[in-house]
């Protein structure tokens, strides 16, 4: 679909390439083939029904707190799809779940992680995929260290890890940018600005007109791309893995993007977020955005995407039972993927709380 793009970026100097009414400017070719876009598209709209299911499951009861991906589709699955999942590693925050799916991460698995079942945080094996990580930043200083770690082993695997810009205020965060400049580590991080730390605006956090400019200060390149334009993420990815590969360090990327619905499932963002701002970046939705380009292209129609909806569906719903089958618990548990070896003072707790030997 050839079209001038009528949308102006989130930001003037934001990268854009695919404008809110799903047009693309004259002669642009995207980075993805016609099967890797009906791919990302299906992933983007797994991410969104799985998100409503989860909140369904988690007011039934079923599952714990849930913090969706909604509205923030593109600058997950645009930055994890350039990467290689059999050498590349991905280290997640808490949102992230279509990078975590795209990377190989069983969906039960994820499921279980939100029902609060421990085997929800053990990576599959030959999954390259550190753990959620809650705390803000905290996963950070890891991407720095496994980006520096690989490279020192003489590897060319890249590292991608997500923060939003309330983890940007964090001391983590800057000395990991700061250790990644430093050691040249083939660490790639995506900071998704969602424009609000769950209830704090982005003006009081900072009043840079763009975090990605604070690249320049850890010796590293900085970009900022419209986080809700799919091919603009993955251009920007696409770059930074190649530097990365390439031995020359690390890539700050800034994804301007918007959560379409609260923090997570104990939050009220009506309570806090402007009717008109919420319309506005609705109207920016990157499911909505990519559809309508795939629509104009014939490489997407009603009758296909009922077909993957169908199917989408019951993936979701095998995927619900097989984590409830898995889901149940154990005290031995507490003791289990903490240390290779238990230390005599775990064993003898743990004897104590089962009342067997250790």
């Amino acid at each position: 679909m050839n079209a001038t793009p009528t949308e102006v970026p989130p930001r003037e100097g934001a990268l854009c390439r695919l404008d809110a009414g799903g047009a693309v400017a004259d002669g642009y070719q995207p980075p993805l083939d016609d099967a890797e876009l009906r791919a990302a598209f299906r992933l983007m709209l797994l991410t969104r029904l799985l998100g409503e299911r989860g909140v369904s499951l988690q007011r039934q009861g079923r599952l714990g707190t849930i913090a969706s991906a909604r509205g923030q589709e593109a600058a997950m699955i645009g930055s994890a799809w350039p990467l290689d999942p059999r050498r590349d590693w991905l280290v997640p925050q808490y949102r992230e779940l279509p990078s975590m799916l795209r990377m190989g991460w069983p969906l039960d698995r994820l499921l279980l992680y939100y029902r609060g079942h421990p085997l929800g945080s053990v990576p599959p094996e030959g999954i390259n995929v550190l753990p959620v990580q809650i705390a803000l930043a905290a996963q950070l200083p890891h991407a720095a260290g496994l980006g520096w770690g690989l490279r020192r082993q003489g590897s060319d695997a890249v590292v991608l890890t997500y923060f939003g810009e309330g983890a940007a205020s964090e001391g983590d965060a800057h000395e990991a940018l700061n250790l990644a400049g430093v050691k040249k580590a083939p660490v790639i991080f995506v900071l998704q600005n969602n424009g609000w730390a769950i209830s704090t605006p982005a003006a009081k956090q900072t009043a840079a007109a763009s975090l990605a400019a604070r690249a320049a200060g850890y010796g590293m390149v900085g970009e900022q791309v419209d986080g809700n334009d799919l091919f603009a993420v993955y251009e920007a990815t696409a770059r930074a893995v190649t530097r990365a590969r390439a031995g020359e360090g690390p890539t700050l990327i800034e994804a301007l993007t918007f959560r379409l619905g609260p923090h997570n499932t104990t939050d009220d963002e009506k309570r806090y977020v402007d009717a008109d701002e919420f319309a506005d970046w609705e109207a920016r939705d990157p499911l909505l955005r990519l559809r309508a380009y795939l629509e104009g292209c014939d490489v997407l129609d009603e009758a296909a995407e009922a077909e993957m909806r169908e199917s989408i569906e019951a993936e979701i719903g095998a995927a619900v039972e097989s984590m409830e089958a898995q889901s149940q618990t154990s005290s031995g548990q507490l003791f289990e993927n903490v240390y290779a070896e238990l230390t005599p003072r775990l064993r003898r707790q743990r004897q104590e709380l089962e009342g067997g030997a250790a």
